[in-house]
């Protein structure tokens, strides 16, 4: 399974329910990413999609724990169990975390590759990523030149998990 994240110089992710930037650069590489795949993501985070509707052209998963919630276009799982048991029919090469930080750190056991796109800025921010710099199971596998977005520097890293280990 793929994590895919925008994050700062301090693993942040979120302000008050909001994403810390928008970088268009970035957006292009996840929309290139997911394309086409499942992605993951959690109720709140998918609150704050246009029209808290699903992403268009991608297999939604959202893990909800209101029983009564239900949404057009995307398949929703009330527990890790369900969740877990819905993505095994696909290749895990196919399957993204898209959000957010709770799913995260509940996911991030199962994942063997994280899509980074780091960010050289602090932002005031209440939502992190686990920081995969600091984790010894983690390490950057690709780098890409640094790009820049008006006065903001950023690059895309891709973390993979070392031999492979899982931890389920």
């Amino acid at each position: 399974m793929n994590m895919i994240a925008a994050v700062d110089r301090n693993w942040a992710i979120g302000r008050k329910g909001k994403l810390l930037v928008s970088i268009p650069g970035d957006q292009k590489y996840f929309r290139e990413e997911t394309l086409g795949k499942v992605v993951i993501l959690g109720r709140k985070t998918l609150k704050t999609f246009p029209q808290g509707m699903p992403l268009p052209g991608r297999t939604n998963l959202i893990l909800s724990s209101d029983r009564g919630f239900q949404v057009k276009g995307g398949i929703v799982c009330h527990s890790i169990e369900e969740l877990m048991e819905k993505i095994s029919g696909y290749p895990s090469r196919d399957v993204y975390c898209i959000g957010g930080e709770s799913l995260y750190s509940q996911l991030l056991p199962c994942c063997d590759v994280a899509h980074i796109t780091k960010i050289d800025h602090a932002y005031d921010a209440d939502a992190y990523f686990p920081n995969l710099d600091r984790n010894p199971e983690w390490e950057i596998t690709a780098d890409s030149d640094e790009q820049t977005y008006f006065d903001i520097a950023y690059s895309f890293l891709r973390y993979e998990r070392v031999n492979g280990r899982k931890a389920y």
